[in-house]
């Protein structure tokens, strides 16, 4: 893949990202900020973008979304590594992790 390829895939990426992101703030609010993990204010301005403000700002080489787990043991809750757990149990824990985060940021 070429750096052209790559700033295409960023730009799409970017794209498909700002159209979750309106969809889900619309569908139900609250699911959208803990799912996004965004603040009420940012969601308010994601959910107002027009449709030309959303292909503008989505034309961006920089990335607008970005790996929200930085903590190794949901990693390593959500890909299993190790050990032979119920993936229903380790998937709801790493969850539970999440959700505690997100209200840490609130």
């Amino acid at each position: 893949m070429n750096a052209d390829q790559i700033l295409m895939e960023i730009r799409e990426t970017n794209l498909s990202y700002l159209m979750l992101a309106q969809n889900l703030i619309r569908a139900d609010r609250e699911q959208a900020l803990f799912r996004l993990g965004i603040s009420e204010d940012t969601a308010t301005l994601l959910a107002t973008l027009s449709p030309a403000q959303v292909m503008k700002i989505a034309s961006s080489t920089t990335l607008l979304c970005r790996m929200r787990v930085e903590d190794d043991l949901v990693w390593s809750l959500l890909t299993n590594h190790g050990k032979a757990n119920n993936d229903s149990v380790t998937r709801l824990h790493a969850n539970i992790l999440m959700a505690g985060r997100h209200q840490e940021a609130a």
